[in-house]
C-alpha cells in the first residue's frame, strides 16, 4: 500500500495540478477539463476539492459542491460531488475510498444528509467502491447524462449514468467507512441461500460475455444482475458489443427502478480466476439501515 496524506485544495498552484490531473485520467478531451477558475469559485462558495499527495506529486482528487434537488416538498439540499480521477498508476492503492471518506467527513461538517454523484453503471471497479465499499444506494438511471463525450475512455457510447445517493448520517455508511468495516459480500454467501442471477451470460468465440437479447420479468424482491468485470476491456476489443451492453443496461436498469427496485450492494468475486460483478437489487419499501 503507498503512503499519501490527503488535505483540502484552495491555493491556485494546487488547482493546476488538479487540472494537469485531470488530463492524466481522462486524456483526449481538454473541454471536459474543469479549469481553475471554476474550481476556484467552487471553493470560495461551500465547495470542496481534496486531494491526495505523495510529498509534492498529486495522484488523486475529489470534487464536489452544495447543491439541491425540487421535490414535491420543496428544494431538498444535497452535496454534489461532481468528480474524482486516480492517476492511473494508483488506482489499485486505496487512494478513492480515503477521498471519499475525507469528503464524508468534511460534508457532514456542513450539516448535510445526503451527498450525490453519478457513475457508469458497467464499471464494476466503480461499482465495487460506490455500492459496496461506500454503503451509496441507487434508484436513478440517467440518460445519456453528459451527452457525446470525447475523451479515450467514454468516446462513442451513450454517457448512460447512475445517479447514487449517499445517505452520511445513517449507520449503514457509518459501519463501511468506520475502522471495523463490514466484509464485503461474496457470491457464494448468496448462491448458498439458494438465489442466482435472475438470467444467464453465454460467452461469444472471443470468450467475451454477450448480455440476453431480452430482459427478463423481475419475479422476486431480491434479484441479481450480473455485467462484465471488465467493460473497459470489452469495450476495446469489441466496440458493437460494448453497445449491446449498454442498450441492455439501460433497460434493465430502467425498467427495475420503475418497478421500485433499488440498489443496495454489488458482488465482485475472484471465483477463481473466473471474476464475476453482480448488482444486488432488493424491492420493497424498507429503511437504508435495513441494507446495512
Amino acid at each position: 500500500m503507498t503512503d499519501f496524506q490527503i488535505h483540502l485544495i484552495e491555493t491556485p498552484e494546487e488547482m493546476r495540478l488538479v487540472e494537469q490531473l485531470q488530463r492524466d485520467v481522462w486524456p483526449g478531451s481538454e473541454t471536459d477539463v474543469v479549469p481553475l477558475h471554476m474550481l476556484i469559485t467552487a471553493v470560495h462558495n461551500g465547495g470542496l476539492v481534496l486531494g491526495a499527495f505523495i510529498d509534492e506529486k498529486i495522484i488523486g482528487f475529489v470534487f464536489g459542491f452544495p447543491g439541491f434537488e425540487n421535490t414535491p416538498d420543496g428544494p431538498l439540499p444535497k452535496h454534489c460531488s461532481h468528480m474524482m480521477g486516480i492517476h492511473p498508476d494508483h488506482r489499485d492503492d486505496g487512494v478513492g475510498f480515503a477521498l471519499k471518506r475525507a469528503q464524508w467527513q468534511m460534508v457532514r461538517r456542513q450539516s448535510f444528509d445526503r451527498i450525490t454523484w453519478t457513475y457508469d453503471p458497467l464499471l464494476s471497479r466503480n461499482a465495487y467502491l460506490n455500492i459496496a465499499k461506500l454503503g451509496a444506494v441507487c434508484s436513478t438511471y440517467r440518460r445519456s447524462e453528459y451527452g457525446d463525450m470525447r475523451d479515450g475512455l467514454n468516446a462513442g457510447l451513450p454517457s448512460d449514468r447512475f445517479q447514487v445517493d449517499w445517505w452520511i448520517n445513517t449507520r449503514r455508511v457509518e459501519s463501511r467507512l468506520g475502522k471495523r468495516s463490514r466484509p464485503t459480500l461474496k457470491l457464494t454467501h448468496i448462491t448458498r441461500s439458494g438465489l442466482h442471477p435472475f438470467y444467464s451470460l453465454q460467452p461469444l468465440t472471443n470468450g467475451l460475455l454477450q448480455p440476453p437479447e431480452h430482459v427478463p420479468p423481475f419475479e422476486d424482491r431480491l434479484l441479481l444482475a450480473e455485467i462484465p468485470v471488465d467493460f473497459p476491456d470489452l469495450k476495446s476489443k469489441d466496440f458493437a458489443l460494448a453497445r449491446d451492453w449498454r442498450f441492455f443496461t439501460r433497460e434493465l436498469f430502467e425498467t427495475a427502478f420503475e418497478k421500485k427496485y433499488i440498489i443496495t450492494d454489488f458482488i465482485f468475486d475472484k471465483n477463481d480466476g473466473n471474476p464475476r460483478g453482480l448488482y444486488v437489487m432488493i424491492h420493497g419499501e424498507s429503511t437504508l439501515d435495513e441494507f446495512e
